[in-house]
């Protein structure tokens, strides 16, 4: 018996700078409101740096939630394929934010980046100094781990929404 495909849930950002906190919000709902099997790992990628190489070229499939900026009006959603990922971490959204561009590529180099890899976030409305994501963002979070939901049962994840039931 072969061993299960791992999904490694890959949230990034600084919380510490308004919307580019928004990969650890989209990662904390996908805990909070979604039933996902142990085949998934939801990781807190924050500013790891290359301390997430290993935890990547150990995935067989990786999904990263994140802000990006992509030129859109902010709040719109964004999702990129494997090929779209090194252009995008060209792009730093704030100076604390980890270069995963060269985590990517090493794990490129080393024959290890996962063969199916995708990044999901929403166009940021502003990157500064704020403990809060901008309205724009926060009204769209749940938007984001909805999409990551339905990447992960593409790739043959069984993931159900919670029910979620008031306190009486």
């Amino acid at each position: 018996m072969s061993d299960p495909i791992r999904a490694l849930v890959l949230g990034l950002g600084n919380p510490l700078m308004g919307d580019d906190g928004l990969g650890l919000a989209a990662l904390q709902l996908l805990r909070e409101e979604w039933e996902l099997p142990d085949t998934i790992d939801l990781v807190d990628g924050g500013t790891w740096g290359m301390n997430l190489l290993p935890l990547i070229e150990d995935a067989r499939e990786l999904l990263l939630l994140d802000a990006i900026r992509h030129g859109e009006p902010p709040g719109s959603l964004v999702v990129l394929g494997r090929e779209e990922l090194p252009r995008y971490f060209t792009h730093k959204l704030s100076p604390h934010q980890i270069d995963l561009k060269e985590v990517l590529g090493l794990a490129e180099l080393r024959g290890h980046l996962p063969a199916r890899a995708t990044a999901v976030g929403l166009e940021p409305e502003r990157v500064e100094l704020d403990l809060e994501l901008s309205a724009t963002l926060a009204n769209r979070v749940g938007d984001v781990a909805r999409v990551a939901a339905h990447i992960l049962r593409r790739w043959g994840h069984h993931c159900e929404r919670r029910v979620l039931t008031a306190n009486a």
